[in-house]
């Protein structure tokens, strides 16, 4: 069952529009959730809202939200004076221009929903703007008010329907220059630019949803199982870095792509920027992965239930 939408409006395109709803890609559910324990008793542990002044414990629903003007002074507002301050793009995503797709930064993408069309009335409006969207290979910007927030978002096509990417604001990221500018401006070799692109296009594929699986979360899991059977899970073996033994860049591009002649270790602390001799050595090749270790059991653990 489709979850329910979490904003219902329009989507204007000057004069053309259709009635739309966001959906959140997301499953609320779908990674662990761990609650606090108390471990003399394992019991879990009730979080108390208290006043902060008189420390009487109040109930969250009784709560309001207030603004600090001053020092510890607050005004109070209400769900009515939310709704009092509705703009257009409250209930209208309206697309203020079109841009093309590659200069977006990845960087400025956030929260991302599906849009689809609201009911049958629309449909025909919603597909011949998803198709002309897709066409241009461009994106269509707009801002849309969620949470009591103006967002902007950038629209995109996909599949039968179109997805909605929610932006960050500049002020919300660091500037990119200050972490950038350390960064050397020398041009690399180009031969080894070139290496370097064949090793790419050696190891092109496709991407498909699998590509991103949480590989900590599914050995989390495996452990949680491990301590229901009463048994221990060792960590796997990690593989320590030869810091020790600096490879020359050019050597290693080429024995990446099976290509070991000219391949030598470079003697400095520096990867060598120019070809090697011909005569020089094989380089070195990687350790192999250590093998898993087998499970070991280190006694029974406790699982406290709820009386």
């Amino acid at each position: 069952m489709a979850a329910r939408p979490i904003w219902r409006g329009h989507l204007r395109l000057a004069l053309v529009s259709c009635p739309i709803a966001l959906h959140s890609v997301e499953r609320a559910s779908s990674g662990l959730h761990f609650h606090l324990i108390n471990p003399d008793t394992g019991h879990r542990v009730r979080m108390v809202t208290l006043d902060a002044e008189t420390d009487a414990e109040v109930s969250r629903r009784d709560l309001v939200k207030g603004y600090e003007f001053e020092k510890d002074r607050y005004v109070l507002l209400e769900e009515d004076d939310f709704e009092t301050a509705r703009i257009a793009s409250s209930a209208t995503l309206t697309v203020a221009k079109f841009v093309d797709r590659a200069s977006i930064e990845p960087i400025y993408f956030d929260t991302s929903y599906y849009l689809v069309p609201d009911g049958e009335a629309g449909q025909d409006v919603f597909v011949v703007l998803r198709d002309a969207i897709a066409r241009t290979g461009r994106a269509a910007l707009s801002r849309v008010v969620i949470g009591q927030r103006e967002r902007p978002v950038a629209i995109l096509p996909m599949g039968k329907g179109m997805v909605c990417h929610t932006l960050h604001e500049p002020r919300d990221l660091y500037d990119a220059e200050d972490i950038f500018g350390d960064i050397e401006d020398a041009r690399p070799d180009p031969d080894m630019v070139k290496l370097a692109t064949q090793l790419i296009e050696r190891q092109e594929g496709k991407f498909v949803p699998d590509d991103t699986e949480d590989r900590y979360e599914a050995r989390l899991r495996e452990v949680i199982d491990a301590k229901l059977r009463g048994e221990g899970i060792e960590p796997e073996a990690e593989e320590a870095p030869d810091r020790g033994n600096v490879i020359d860049l050019m050597a290693a591009l080429k024995a990446s792509l099976g290509r070991k002649d000219e391949a030598a270790p470079a003697p400095g602390g520096k990867a060598k920027a120019r070809k090697a001799p011909a005569a020089a050595a094989k380089a070195p090749k990687a350790p192999a992965k250590s093998a898993r270790p087998p499970k070991a059991a280190t006694g029974r653990t406790a699982v406290h239930k709820r009386a």
